[in-house]
């Protein structure tokens, strides 16, 4: 499966020890989606419209509460990318 190039960005932040947190309205409707690295810091690029795409091919997912981290699958589906470390 063929995932764009900003999903392709965020699942690899993910896969790095990144994490999703979501900030909720009082009509329990998503107001705010942050993108924190393992450095700590923020990506700005995630919108809702591919958070919910890589929730729909399960390449996230959320327990018990806690931000979205990335599944087996996101992880089948991000391609090896070379860190510049």
């Amino acid at each position: 499966m063929d995932i764009s190039r900003a999903e392709q960005r965020i699942l690899h932040l993910l896969a790095q020890g990144g994490r999703i947190e979501i900030t909720r309205d009082d009509d329990r409707k998503i107001e705010k989606l942050q993108l924190i690295t393992r450095e700590g810091w923020t990506f700005s690029r995630l919108d809702l419209p591919t958070f919910r795409k890589l929730k729909q091919k399960k390449a996230i997912r959320s327990e018990g509460g806690k931000p979205y981290r990335i599944t087996e699958r996101g992880l089948a589906l991000v391609r090896a990318e070379q860190d510049n470390r």
